[in-house]
């Protein structure tokens, strides 16, 4: 028996973690790493490799209103395969997605072919059309107009669902947090309306969960595998975040819902059943405990998350900025900022390097994957919410266009944050669509690169 089979077989009499095992490098035509192995076998998971690139494409301006245009957007997403009903091309359905950050308004867009320029011209790319003008979604919901009136940093997630339970037609589910939820913030954080983005309906909580870890990403569940099991039978939701540094769990969070088993709607202020899918420990304050993501930073920034499948494999995947090296508090060029409530005595560094936060030595976009059969045996309670781990990493940067977002000479380009946006999976067409927050050098607007899960 081999060495790291050794070290796996004794983690596991220990009942540690799957953290325990040794990460192996494979490498491909794109870079993967493995960093897990689990029982259900390779042959049932989607690899980094099945992944092909097929390329980007342009969001378009808003000149209805550029302030609430898709500069500085991109932060949820969903696919909606009844939009664009005339178009023609090989790539059907359209895309719902919030836009300008500070404001987090949603507007839908169609799917222009994507273009792999060799070269990364943007003059070489298609653009996306408006379908349908940005709208505040939270207008009439009393709890996310306070959340917004009194946030400076939101978080936002976007989920389309054909009609469930007693409804009559499809629905577009949202969630928005900040980053902040306290006091004004501390309020519900779910809601749905219809796809003509009007009938908004909420806000909800979810379960007895951290608002730092249900209100930012979503996703959808598959049928066949929520009701293969008692304890997520009929949820077809997925819902999650994650907060840097540990707030939300220092890892990504996720979590089965079904809003429309509370009533159509569920009343304002109701409180949704949740199946813990994923959770690590969280650095709030009253956990002892401190299980984490394999390579864990208070740093990262998982940012999107999708659930893969292809015929008989599947995948779960968390898109983001992993930060790598040494991790800090404090400022980019290394200046640390106590996080113990004493006084900082340092100088705070002149721009670009003035932006306090977590910090690491370098930063990548990376997509990892994790094994379904992981997050069932969580659901039915024989494997602990922060045993997962992924089992393989696929390293984007080599995807992107507009990675140097600072462009100052004192500023280490390895160090710029906030990589990518959100993701969204056409499960129909194997399709996956991922944002580069401000790959659009001209602009500031997300470049939409595209996957085929081949």
């Amino acid at each position: 028996m081999n060495r790291l089979l050794i070290i796996i077989l004794l983690c596991c009499l220990a009942l540690l973690p799957l953290a325990c095992g040794e990460a192996a490098m494979v490498t491909t035509t794109t870079t993967v790493a493995i960093t897990n192995t689990t029982a259900r076998g390779s042959s049932a998971l989607i690899q980094p490799s099945d992944l092909i690139y097929l390329g980007v494409f342009r969001l378009p301006a808003y000149p209805v209103d550029p302030g609430y245009g898709w500069e500085w957007g991109g932060n949820a997403l969903t696919y909606y395969p009844g939009g664009d009903p005339g178009g023609s091309d090989s790539y059907p359905g359209s895309l719902f997605g919030s836009g300008n950050d500070q404001r987090q308004q949603v507007a839908e867009i169609s799917i222009p072919g994507p273009v792999n320029s060799s070269g990364k011209v943007l003059g070489d790319l298609n653009t996306a059309s408006l379908l349908q003008n940005f709208s505040d979604v939270r207008a009439g919901i009393p709890a996310l107009e306070q959340l917004f009136s009194n946030s400076s940093i939101m978080r936002a997630g976007l989920e389309y669902l054909p009609a469930q339970g007693a409804q009559s037609a499809g629905k577009l589910y949202v969630c928005f947090g900040a980053h902040y939820q306290d006091d004004l913030q501390n309020v519900a954080s779910h809601m749905w309306c219809n796809t003509d983005l009007s009938n908004r309906q909420g806000s909800w909580w979810i379960d007895h969960q951290s608002l730092y870890s249900v209100n930012d990403y979503m996703f959808s569940i598959p049928d066949s595998w929520a009701n293969s099991q008692s304890s997520t039978s009929g949820q077809y939701l997925a819902t999650g975040r994650f907060r840097d540094g540990g707030w939300s769990g220092q890892g990504p969070a996720l979590f089965a819902i079904a809003p429309w088993t509370s009533g159509n709607p569920p009343t304002a202020g109701a409180t949704l059943d949740a199946t813990t899918l994923l959770l690590y420990s969280n650095t709030r304050g009253g956990d002892t405990t401190d299980y984490k993501l394999n390579g864990y930073h208070e740093s990262d920034e998982w940012s999107g998350g999708a659930w893969l499948t292809l015929n008989s494999k599947s995948a779960v995947i968390f898109i983001g900025t992993k930060g790598l090296g040494s991790c800090w508090y404090g400022y980019a060029d290394g200046t640390v900022h106590p996080t113990d409530g004493s006084p900082f005595t340092g100088t705070v560094p002149p721009y670009p390097n003035d932006d306090r936060g977590w910090w690491s030595t370098s930063f990548e976009a990376e997509m990892i994957f994790y094994s379904p059969d992981d997050l069932a045996s969580v659901a039915s309670g024989s494997m602990e919410a922060y045993e997962p781990q992924p089992y393989a990493t696929l390293k984007l940067d080599q995807y992107l266009w507009n990675i140097d977002k600072v462009n100052h000479p004192d500023f280490n380009v390895d160090q710029n944050k906030y990589r990518l946006g959100a993701c969204a999976f056409d499960r129909t067409n194997s399709l996956l669509y991922i944002v580069e927050y401000r790959g659009d050098s001209d602009n500031d607007r997300p470049l939409m690169h595209v996957f085929r899960v081949n």
